[in-house]
């Protein structure tokens, strides 16, 4: 098997198929971005903040780009936390956005079962 290193930028291109590219809510303004996610997957400011600050840190940039990578974690994370608990309430419990984000990262790469 060929070892390949994705970047994380490429990683959440691999995982946007399952995401719509193009909805109008990405362009909208932060605090109404924000406030859509909110209303759709029930975090935080805090917990939204600390999950667009790490992926713009893993070097997805572009504010479209990490706006769909949100929107992919909170998937993954809802489809995963519902499978386990079903709550409609997202949840993450101390030290765990870390963990699930690390997670999310993992299981998106081509070579992993």
């Amino acid at each position: 098997m060929v070892d390949i290193k994705l970047s994380t930028k490429d990683l959440i291109e691999r995982k946007m198929g399952g995401v719509v590219k193009n909805p109008e809510y990405l362009d909208l303004p932060d605090l109404y971005f924000f406030l859509w996610c909110q209303k759709k997957y029930k975090l935080n400011k805090g917990i939204y903040n600390t999950i667009d600050k790490w992926f713009y840190d893993q070097g997805v940039v572009p504010i479209i780009l990490r706006r769909r990578s949100i929107l992919a974690f909170l998937e993954f994370v809802k489809k995963e936390d519902h499978e386990s608990n079903h709550h409609d309430i997202i949840r993450f419990g101390s030290g765990g956005l870390s963990i699930k984000l690390k997670h999310f990262l993992e299981s998106n790469h081509p070579y992993t079962a």
